[in-house]
């Protein structure tokens, strides 16, 4: 047997197969057939039970081996073993196990139990060598056939059957000798064997343990269970719910003393150990009964920071053992100034606040670096019981607490006396603030992204927590955005009746949502009116009507007579109820012809017009009547303006979003967005529609968008009684849309032109110092062939020239109507209220001085 290195598993698995063989060998060796017994000898002849036990005596008292002889060497003691007659066979069927454990040698490392193990791999070979000595062989005693006759022939045949029996009763003594131990050595040799089973099966429950453990290379990513932060293109947060970090702090960013007083009240030989203290535990243990108080904790910074992370609050030995494991993993991984930087990033410290820095926000309104020695002292005494310790709950307790790590912080020497002292002179002064995650940058663009989440995570993911939502928003045109919302409600809403407003702004080319704002104020009205809010689109609708016409081969010269009309009882009526003769489409999309836009979807077809909508961009449901033409199907402002988005893009559709990727707890990414461009309409149809909307801009209803330095295409738009006002333009790089209205659908009482004056408000800003791109230039008309094929409707019945008065008869169109007559009313008379009048002070005049009259004296 071997008792170097680790082969502890060999050592018990060698001690198994001597056992074996010595109760195999007490159970009479029944694989054998007896010996048969001998004539005229007195070898096999009965004996009385004294004499049974007199020679059994005897045979022990020879054979035994005194506790004093010299043991053999271990080569000598094998050999021996192996010799023997009785043992060699079975040996053969009991190899010995060679492993080299390198798991065992590992574990016993990290536990730091080397000296003890040795010990009693020392202790083993101590016990174990007497016994061990007793396995050799012995002369067998001299039989006493000398006394037989020498010539005899009987003599011999008897001699021989006496050598075979002495042969077979050879092993027989072996086993008296094996069997005959002072009780002493079997007490140790159970001992021994219970002692080494319980440390092999604790070495291997540690061994698996170990294996189970998580991997701790990248704890800077980590997320507490049921929180939520959403941050912006730039890793700006805008929103964190849940118990999370707000602000992390690289650990250079923190002040020093911070640091040190951290390590002095809740880890003071942080750089001696290797993730668990046990001369700490011993200590602590030691000084919280001399004080009756928890005043020291016996888990290293370490374990704390592997319970945060990786644990639960269970009070169990399999989470004590875990987390001490995972402490020296982590210290084997992570460099001391690692673990400091991320356990002060995310212990709790109370009233809502992870991490110094949130606390530091959270009790005094300040940044870390601004936070005094008295103030970093209440911070560090903080992780034990936030809420006994709190300064905001319990202000004497905090300042105790506070005492007692400034004293731990002199006794460290990392403060003087003179500046503990003043510390501990200084009183307790709080001044609250919310913590950080409970404001909420771009409320409505992250309100959006939460309602987006769920299809793209699994509801495992989102019931678990702990993810960071990288989102497309650029908070630079965000800001802008919020700020024209702002501004159009609270200028141009009072004065053109209308309350809220809305906008979105995309990429095109990646479909990414830039900014996004649902309406005046998130706080009075959570109601997201850019993603919420169905509303009729009104004439913007028409900019997709007319692209699948262009689809389906339409020319943007193709003419149609703007008239009067009734089909099948639906009547199209222009602003003003003004028809102005034969049009082509595209000067009837400049002037935003009702009848025209009514009758291209007619040859186009409900079909068509509706399949080209919704692979362009719109979800919501449009119904195949006239009247969709002009926008009478709701829809909300985001699909509207990803539609649009589709013809920036030269009829390529991308689907708008506003998550880039989404990472779990352990920082892995669980969802990566990878849209790509889809053609839905061919490249021609889109310039053509483009160019046709560059002329709504430059010479019709959207001027007011129209940007100094480069080219726009959009389609202004009002749904019946102007309760919706829109705007939706577009560069080649980017689309926008506006929308204005009130939630209650009142009537406003403005034009679309102020949603096209707001767009242009926004995007001057947003797109300032974008290279120019132009617009793909109209290409050859003539010969062209459509894409899609056209299902024109055929109505039942159509009239013409006729239209439908307010009392629903249907009379010839008069162009120039006389206007109603409205005979005068004499006006009511009212008894003028009498009024007092007021006393007024007559002004003080200064007599004017005349000159008296000259009269003739009389004679």
């Amino acid at each position: 047997m071997r008792f170097e290195g680790l082969n502890v598993a060999e050592f018990f698995s060698n001690i198994k197969d001597t056992l074996s063989k010595v109760t195999n060998a007490i159970s009479g060796n029944s694989d054998r057939e007896p010996p048969k017994p001998a004539k005229g000898n007195k070898l096999n002849s009965p004996k009385s039970e004294a004499e049974f036990y007199r020679g059994t005596t005897a045979e022990r008292s020879e054979y035994v081996v005194s506790e004093e002889a010299a043991p053999l060497e271990e080569s000598e003691l094998e050999s021996e073993y192996l010799e023997s007659e009785y043992l060699e066979p079975e040996y053969d069927r009991y190899p010995i196990v060679k492993r080299e454990w390198e798991g065992l040698k590992r574990l016993i490392a990290w536990l730091e139990i080397e000296p003890q193990v040795t010990s009693l791999q020392t202790k083993g070979k101590e016990l174990l060598r007497p016994g061990l000595t007793l396995l050799g062989t012995k002369s067998p005693q001299k039989s006493d056939s000398s006394e037989l006759p020498e010539n005899s022939e009987s003599q011999n045949t008897q001699l021989q059957i006496n050598t075979a029996l002495q042969e077979n009763s050879a092993p027989q003594a072996n086993i008296k000798k094996r069997i005959s131990r002072p009780p002493r050595f079997w007490i140790s040799l159970g001992v021994a064997s219970i002692g080494g089973g319980a440390l092999i099966y604790s070495l291997w429950i540690l061994y698996t343990l170990d294996k189970g453990l998580p991997d701790v290379n990248d704890l800077s990513a980590f997320n507490r269970d049921g929180t939520l932060t959403i941050k912006a293109a730039d890793n700006t947060i805008l929103l964190q719910s849940g118990p999370a970090t707000r602000d992390k702090l690289k650990l250079k960013e923190i002040p020093e003393q911070l640091v040190q007083a951290f390590i002095a009240i809740e880890d003071r030989r942080f750089y001696k150990h290797r993730g668990v203290d046990y001369q700490g535990i011993v200590r602590s243990i030691v000084s919280n009964l001399v004080a009756r108080d928890l005043v020291q904790g016996g888990s290293t910074i370490t374990q704390q920071l592997a319970r945060v992370v990786f644990l639960n609050q269970e009070r169990s030995i399999r989470r004590k053992v875990r987390e001490a494991l995972l402490a020296q993993k982590i210290e084997r991984e992570l460099s001391k100034d690692q673990v400091l930087e991320r356990y002060l990033n995310l212990v709790y410290l109370g009233s809502d606040a992870y991490g110094v820095a949130d606390a530091a926000l959270v009790f005094f309104s300040k940044t870390v670096d601004k936070l005094t020695l008295a103030e970093m002292a209440t911070l560090a005494g903080l992780p034990p019981a936030p809420s006994e310790y709190s300064p905001l709950v319990n202000p004497d307790m905090a300042k105790k607490r506070r005492n007692l790590v400034l004293q731990e912080m002199q006794e460290a020497k990392v403060i003087t006396e003179v500046q503990a002292k003043e510390a501990m002179a200084e009183p307790i002064a709080v001044k609250p603030s919310p913590p950080k995650r409970f404001n909420v940058v771009a409320p409505y663009f992250a309100s959006y992204i939460r309602k987006e989440l769920p299809r793209y995570v699994s509801l495992d993911a989102l019931e678990a927590g702990g993810l960071t939502v990288e989102t497309t928003v650029d908070l630079k045109w965000q800001k802008i955005a919020e700020k024209v919302v702002k501004d159009a409600i609270e200028v141009d809403g009072r004065r053109q009746g209308f309350e809220q407003a809305a906008l979105v702004s995309m990429d095109t080319k990646t479909g990414e949502v830039k900014a996004l704002v649902g309406g005046g104020n998130f706080k009075e009205s959570q109601f997201n009116r850019a993603t919420q809010a169905l509303r009729q689109p009104g004439s913007t609708f028409k900019g997709l009507v007319y692209a699948a016409a262009m689809a389906a081969g339409f020319s943007p010269y193709d003419s149609y007579e703007d008239e009067p009309i009734i089909i099948d009882g639906y009547q199209p009526n222009n602003y003003g109820k003004k028809f102005s003769g034969w049009r082509s489409i595209s000067d009837a999309l400049t002037s935003s012809v009702n009848v025209v836009a009514v009758k291209v979807l007619m040859d186009v077809g409900f079909e068509p017009a509706i399949k080209v909508a919704n692979d362009m961009g719109i979800k919501s449901k449009l119904s195949p009547i006239y009247s969709l033409a002009l926008g009478s199907s709701e829809v909300n402002l985001l699909e509207l303006t990803n539609a649009y988005g589709t013809l920036a893009a030269q009829g390529n559709f991308i689907e708008a979003h506003g998550i880039k990727r989404v990472i779990n707890q352990r920082g892995d990414v669980i969802y990566q967005a990878k849209f790509k461009p889809k053609r839905v309409l061919d490249k021609d149809s889109a310039a053509i529609t483009t160019w046709m909307l560059e002329g709504v801009v430059q010479e019709g209803t959207g001027g007011p968008a129209a940007l100094n330095d480069r080219a726009v295409a959009g389609k202004t738009g009002t749904s019946e009684n102007v309760r919706d006002l829109w705007f939706i333009g577009y560069i080649p790089q980017v689309v926008t849309g506006v929308w204005l209205g009130n939630d209650d659908n009142y009537p406003t009482w403005g034009t679309s032109g102020t949603a096209a004056y707001n767009w242009r408000d926004f995007m001057s800003q947003a797109v300032k110092g974008m290279p120019v791109e132009k617009f793909p230039k109209l290409p050859q008309l003539e010969g062209r062939k459509g894409s899609i094929k056209a299902k024109p409707v055929e109505p039942k019945r159509i009239i013409r020239g006729m239209i439908v008065n307010e009392d629903g008869a249907i009379v010839p169109y008069n162009p120039n109507p006389e206007p109603k007559y409205y005979p005068p009313q004499e006006p009511a008379y009212q008894e003028p209220a009498y009024q007092e009048p007021a006393y007024e002070e007559p002004a003080y005049q200064e007599p004017a001085y005349e000159e008296p009259a000259y009269q003739e004296p009389g004679y």
